[in-house]
């Protein structure tokens, strides 16, 4: 898959999330190769939403 259309995808992904839990700051929001788990763990916290519930805003969006 072409990098540039992950970035894009996560963007609008990123505006999703941040217009449903106006708490989030790009910050939040940074995604690193290979670091996605601390990206979620970070999210769990600031949302205090379980893994399977942060997995499900994520499918929905």
């Amino acid at each position: 898959m072409n990098t540039t259309i992950v970035k894009g995808s996560w963007n609008e992904q990123k505006g999703k999330l941040k217009q449903k839990f106006a708490t989030l700051t790009n910050n939040d929001l940074m995604f690193d190769e290979g670091k996605k788990v601390e990206m979620m763990g970070k999210l769990q916290i600031k949302l205090g939403k379980t893994k399977e519930e942060l997995e499900s805003i994520f499918s929905s969006i």
